[in-house]
């Protein structure tokens, strides 16, 4: 479903919606936004914003100017700008990021390399980068009270 609206006369940033019980196989590739609710077999590649919601599920590479994990990831995920995984996220795969941000709750089995922007589409440097990562297994407790 995409969404264009418009508000004080300026047109809103189109976004593409995964509803749950969707299923997608393949690669998706778009200059708006997209928010996933239903499960992806396959790459995302969004010169955007990406949201995985916590019914979402993704087994494939992301990449995307901020992207947001509430849901479950397997896969590279590459934000341009930043990376927030939500508490009740979980990623398996490399993050390749500018700003990285893990909420309490969430699970993160993978390396990680912050710093200087990425550029979304696949490099050879990414590729080889392997010898620059650090490897950080992360299980954040939830906060009992």
């Amino acid at each position: 479903m995409l969404s264009n609206t418009q508000f004080g006369g300026s047109k809103s940033e189109e976004t593409t919606i995964i509803r749950n019980g969707v299923k997608i196989e393949g690669k998706i590739t778009s200059s708006g936004s997209i928010r996933v609710d239903g499960e992806i077999q396959g790459d995302i590649f969004s010169q955007s914003n990406v949201t995985i919601g916590e019914q979402g599920k993704v087994n494939g590479q992301i990449n995307a100017d901020d992207i947001t994990i509430g849901g479950k990831v397997n896969g590279m995920v590459r934000a341009k700008s930043k990376l927030i995984l939500d508490s009740k996220g979980d990623l398996k795969g490399d993050i390749f990021t500018k700003n990285l941000a893990i909420e309490a709750g969430a699970k993160f089995d993978g390396k990680s390399k912050t710093g200087d922007s990425f550029d979304i589409g696949e490099t050879q440097e990414t590729k080889n980068s392997n010898s620059n990562l650090t490897k950080m297994p992360i299980n954040v407790p939830l906060d009992k009270n």
